[in-house]
């Protein structure tokens, strides 16, 4: 029996800034808690325990065949006309039977590798922290003389482990078994000694398939090591590092390829205690020179109490009025949305899970998650997610055009709902979900490069590309009208709503005309002349947005289609957020609908993806008791863990990146918002937060701005990168302003 352990009191003195980092007294308990660390692409789960030391390992890639990897996008262009016809005509069930017959098929599901594990026997327990650092992505751990430093490098695409007196006895092993794993997994060890220490390989070749991945972890030490039944024994280290990285691959990987390549990582030098700390120092600071200036391009400060700033992330979750809550939850979710893109764009769990039990296959779910998780990646100067979600998009077009062709019969470009990241074809779909005819999606996946694009000044040629795509969709596709000469989108799909008196495939959902519009214009945008006007004459062709009996935005905008409101997804405010089409400026009646329609929607399953998408909405349309109340229910609902990513339900139910990685979105949008033509400052600003400073954002007309604000009034500093002249909107109205390239703007405003 040992005693508990203490906790270090270093981080108990108040704390006069922001903490860029959280800390707890207790090693993780479960996968959920373990502090994270990631690039982008390699992903570690940090538990910190001295006596059993365990890093979870994670890499984007790594999904398990399921036999949907070759699926293809249901045959159904020659139905098409029929079911068109039936909709119109007002069979409200015509589209129930819009399938092929196929079962409900899952996209492969995302899994963790194994876990990197340092044994020791039991010691007596010192005082201990437990501590990760957002700008720098290291997760350390200490306990009396014992230091355990994690991270993951964004320069050497690497897993790297550096301990401290590890003990007079340590065993090191990869071991495959956590939660979920399946029994016909063929697992392979291996473990050499060699000179730098020893070599550890793991290969786990999937059931019933060729493919496998395989992780190899080279160990440094100055200790002595020989075999050991779980992998080596290290004896008399005074330090060891630990590289770490992993493969999926179908035959056999060359894992002595991967061992040069992960020596030629080490400088020249011995295996002494100091030649060890010089490599990871040499290691982490070639990765903090990426990682830091990134992290902290955007920050901010909520005025907290620094006695709370002080606190263990897991006494802070439990006040949920504090400005320093939501300091550290904006401070953990830029980090967290930062480490988890790269190779790709964050998935439903972001890029870790130490569960092969992944909730919705832990896919990358693009009719609300994706969009949520990257919305704030524009303003808040994080262009490595916008590669990253640009990465998923571009790699899957061929796919895209498979979808358009084989549902609808036409060119161009239609995105899945649902992607592992390898395959973009279609084929999750069923009866209560029928995503093969939701034409929105693509137009959302664009839009966060549109606003990069507009961020920047500058136009990415492949975005012009799919962008002439999708709007090639939209003229093959929209050739149907109604009696008042508009085009009608048929057959169409609010996700993942129904009309109360419809079938789920129906006509002129809300969500497909503004996405429609937008796509059509924004591509005119970029491709001017001929095409550009056929394209803007289409877009005029589509009806207007229906207010039903309520006063609220319809839902679907073909009348006599009832909305049902007790939904968790808020599809049809669409052109409110992250669109610009209905806002209070220039479409005040529409907005006063749109807002009609965010009182009566309820949160059904209280998802958090469901409460911060809500919140989102009501910022722009000024809503600020709206917003608070959103925040609230999250920030009450025990949503986050100690590690301080989210659950997808209250009480921390499903491990979920929604709540964390879209908490900042909703933070930016309360305070300022851009268009290319349009500043508003302070739109949607809660009550209690009635101090603060937000610096370093982006705003789409290519200026940075800082903002400061208290009770008496609030500053603005604008660096401008062009010259421009946009409309600014505060509390007291709107005027010009003219700014100019290389000459910074201070704005005062008085009291709210």
């Amino acid at each position: 029996m040992t005693d508990a352990p203490r906790a270090d009191a270093r981080l108990a003195a108040p704390v006069p800034a922001p903490v860029h980092g959280t800390w707890e007294p207790l090693p993780a308990a479960r996968w959920e808690d373990a502090f994270l660390s990631g690039n982008g692409t390699h992903g570690a789960m940090v538990f910190g325990d001295p006596n059993d030391d365990r890093v979870i390992v994670n890499h984007h890639r790594l999904v398990r065949p399921n036999g949907s990897a070759d699926a293809r996008p249901p045959e159904l262009a020659d139905r098409l006309a029929d079911v068109q016809d039936r909709l119109l005509a007002g069979d409200v069930r015509a589209g129930e039977d819009f399938t092929d017959g196929r079962p409900l098929l899952w996209v492969q599901p995302f899994h963790p590798a194994f876990q990197v594990r340092l044994r020791r026997p039991a010691e007596e327990r010192h005082a201990y922290r437990r501590e990760a650092d957002f700008t720098t992505g290291v997760v350390r751990a200490e306990s009396g003389d014992r230091r355990s430093e994690v991270f993951v490098s964004r320069a050497d695409d690497v897993i790297a482990q550096y301990v401290t007196a590890p003990g007079p006895a340590v065993e090191v092993s990869l071991d495959h078994r956590l939660p979920g794993a399946p029994e016909g997994l063929a697992v392979g060890h291996g473990a050499v000694r060699t000179p730098e220490g020893a070599l550890l390989t793991l290969r786990a070749r999937y059931p019933d398939s060729d493919l496998a991945y395989t992780g190899v972890t080279l160990l440094v030490t100055d200790g002595t090591t020989r075999p050991a039944p779980a992998g080596v024994r290290v004896e008399g280290a005074g330090s060891m590092l630990l590289l770490t990285r992993v493969h999926r691959h179908p035959g056999e990987l060359d894992a002595l390829t991967e061992v040069r390549a992960l020596r030629d990582l080490l400088p020249e030098a011995g295996r002494g205690d100091e030649d060890i700390e010089r490599a990871y120092a040499h290691l982490l600071a070639r990765h903090t020179a990426r990682h830091r200036p990134a992290y902290l391009r955007v920050t901010l400060d909520l005025h907290a109490d620094p006695a709370e700033r002080a606190l263990p992330g897991s006494e802070l979750v439990r006040r949920p009025k504090s400005p320093a809550l939501l300091e550290r939850l904006f401070a953990a979710g830029r980090h967290h949305l930062l480490s988890a893109a790269g190779t790709l764009p964050p998935r439903l769990t972001g890029l870790w899970t130490g569960d092969w039990d992944t909730a919705w296959s832990g896919a990358f779910t693009t009719d609300a998650n994706l969009n949520l998780q990257t919305a704030s990646a524009a303003a808040a100067a994080l262009p490595e997610v916008t590669e990253a979600h640009a990465a998923l998009v571009h790699g899957q077009l061929p796919h895209w055009r498979d979808n358009a062709r084989a549902v609808f019969g036409a060119r161009g470009a239609v995105a899945p709902a649902h992607t592992d990241g390898e395959s973009g074809h279609i084929h999750h779909l069923s009866r209560a979900y029928p995503l093969h005819v939701w034409t929105a999606g693509a137009d959302w996946l664009l839009k966060p490069l549109v606003d990069h694009d507009e961020s920047r000044g500058g136009r990415d040629p492949r975005l012009a590309s799919a962008l002439a795509e999708v709007a090639r969709f939209y003229e093959d596709f929209l050739t149907r009208t109604d009696d008042d000469g508009h085009l009608v989108i048929v057959p169409s799909y609010s996700p993942e709503n129904r009309p109360a008196n419809a079938g789920w495939i129906t006509l002129n959902a809300a969500m497909d005309l503004s996405a429609a519009r937008h796509a059509l214009s924004t591509a005119a945008a970029y491709h001017p002349g001929p095409d550009a006007e056929r394209w803007r004459a289409l877009a005029d062709r589509l009806p207007p947005h229906r207010v039903n009996a309520e006063g609220a935005l319809a839902e679907w905008a073909r009348a006599g289609l009832d909305d049902t409101y007790d939904h968790r997804h808020l599809s049809h405010l669409y052109g409110v957020w992250p669109l610009d089409e209905i806002n209070p400026y220039d479409t005040p009646d529409l907005a006063a609908a749109a807002h009609r329609a965010l009182e009566l929607r309820g949160a059904e399953n209280d998802s958090a993806h469901g409460h911060l998408h809500h919140a989102l909405v009501a910022a722009r349309l000024r809503d600020a008791e709206r917003v608070a109340a959103a925040l609230d229910n999250v920030l009450t609902g025990d949503f986050f863990h100690v590690s301080l990513m989210s659950g997808h339900y209250p009480n921390r139910h499903v491990y979920n990146a929604d709540a964390a990685h879209t908490l900042p979105a909703v933070l930016i949008e309360a305070l300022i918002q851009s268009t290319p033509e349009r500043l508003v400052l302070l739109p949607a600003l809660p009550a209690g937060l009635p101090s603060g400073e937000l610096r370093g954002i982006r705003t789409r007309f290519g200026a940075e701005a800082d903002l400061i604000w208290n009770p008496d009034g609030a500053t603005a500093v604008l660096r401008p990168e062009r010259t421009c002249r946009v409309e600014l909107r505060t509390s007291t109205g709107a005027r010009p302003l003219s700014l100019s390239a290389g000459e910074d703007r201070v704005l005062t405003l008085g009291p709210r």
